[in-house]
């Protein structure tokens, strides 16, 4: 097995400390000595590394990022491709994934929009999820409905995605990850062809009655 370099080692180390430093106490105090203090490294480190703290948060977010899109690529292997109703309601659980309402996340996520607006590497990145998602609910929504309306109804599915998410991170309590899906996948609900519908729900009571 080959050897890990100190690149491989590192990165992943400052990525976690940029995490733990925002969530202590938000980006603009989340300095490269903060960090290199939470990663337990030089500062100089960093700056080798990444070249300073706007690379260290671009690369932060991609890291975030994959977790998504990793947690969205899991939920919707465990679901049959026929089964459309499944299917988008495995993209809503992706996106309320255990990784994506961790409080560093949340706390990281929100930092991530707030810089967007300001820094075009940044904002690029917010485009391409915005993509991917619109994307994933898109094609699954276009085998049921007409284009221009599977089109409107994934803009609102990820509308409510990013809306109840936000409203759950601003709350003390935090995000509720089971009311947010069962609001979202009301919604879907009531887009969906009703023959669809009932076969989606079929589907599940005889899954959770093999499993009495």
């Amino acid at each position: 097995m080959p050897k890990l370099g100190v690149a491989e080692i590192r990165k992943p180390q400052l990525i976690e400390a940029t995490m733990e430093a925002i969530n202590a106490v938000g980006l603009q105090k989340a300095n490269v000595v903060m960090i290199s203090g939470y990663a337990g490294v030089s500062p100089a480190i960093i700056n080798h590394h990444f070249g300073g703290k706007d690379n260290l948060l671009e690369a932060t977010m991609r890291s975030v990022l994959k977790q998504l899109s990793d947690s969205i690529r899991r939920q919707l292997a465990d679901v049959p491709r026929e089964d459309v109703m499944g299917r988008l309601n495995a993209i809503v659980r992706g996106n309320f994934d255990d990784t994506q309402v961790d409080s560093r996340v949340v706390k990281t996520w929100l930092a991530f929009w707030t810089q967007s607006m300001h820094n075009d590497a940044l904002f690029r990145l917010q485009r391409v999820n915005e993509k991917r998602l619109l994307s994933y609910l898109t094609y699954e929504l276009c085998r049921v409905l007409p284009r221009e309306r599977a089109r409107f109804v994934a803009q609102t599915v990820a509308a409510l995605i990013d809306g109840i998410w936000l409203r759950g991170a601003l709350t003390p309590e935090g995000i509720n990850v089971r009311l947010a899906q069962q609001l979202i996948n009301d919604y879907i609900r009531q887009q969906l062809p009703a023959e669809l519908v009932g076969i989606y729900d079929q589907r599940v009571a005889a899954a959770e009655r093999e499993q009495e």
